[in-house]
C-alpha cells in the first residue's frame, strides 16, 4: 500500500472512521452528500473531515462578524495648544481631553511653538504637567511629553477600571 494515498477520516457526526484510502473517503462523503475537507494537512497521515463545506464557511464568517461587533475601536483625538494659551482656553481644552478619555479614546495633546517661543519650551512642559494633574483621576500618560521638531506632544489614555 502507498501511504500518501491514505488519510485519517472524521465522520460528519464527529466519530473516527480510521485511516482509509482517499478514494474510499471521497465515496463515503458522496454517499452522505457532503464534502471531504482536509483539516490537518501537516499531520501524518493527513486528517480529513466529512462536512458541508459551504455551511462551515458560512458559520465561520458569522462568528467572525460577531466577534468584530464586540470590539471597541480606540481612536486618538488630538487637542492643540500654544505655550501662551490663556486660562479660559486652557480650561476649555482640558474639558475636551477629559471628555475624550471618558469616551474611552486616547488623547494626544500638542503644544505648538513658533519663533522665539522655542527658547521657552519649559512653558509648554509646565502646561502639560498641569494637564496631567487635572486628568489624573480618569487618565494616565501613555507617552510622556516629547519634543518633535517645533511641537511638544504627549499621549494620554483612559485609566483601566
Amino acid at each position: 500500500m502507498i501511504r500518501e494515498k491514505q488519510v485519517r477520516v472524521i465522520a460528519s457526526d464527529g466519530s473516527q472512521k480510521g485511516i482509509i484510502q482517499i478514494e474510499e473517503a471521497l465515496a463515503l462523503a458522496q454517499e452522505e452528500g457532503l464534502d471531504l475537507v482536509e483539516v490537518a494537512p501537516e499531520s501524518d497521515p493527513p486528517v480529513c473531515r466529512i462536512m458541508d463545506y459551504g455551511k462551515f464557511k458560512y458559520t465561520q464568517s458569522k462568528k467572525f462578524q460577531e466577534s468584530k461587533k464586540k470590539q471597541k475601536v480606540v481612536q486618538v483625538k488630538e487637542v492643540k495648544m500654544r505655550p501662551k494659551t490663556e486660562e479660559h482656553d486652557y480650561q476649555f481644552k482640558a474639558r475636551h481631553v477629559k471628555r475624550f478619555l471618558e469616551e474611552g479614546n486616547k488623547a494626544k495633546v500638542t503644544i505648538m511653538f513658533r519663533g522665539r517661543e522655542m527658547e521657552h519650551s519649559f512653558l509648554g512642559e509646565n502646561l502639560l504637567t498641569r494637564l496631567i494633574e487635572d486628568v489624573k483621576d480618569i487618565g494616565v500618560v501613555e507617552q510622556p511629553p516629547k519634543m518633535e521638531g517645533r511641537n511638544l506632544t504627549m499621549i494620554l489614555m483612559p485609566k483601566s477600571s
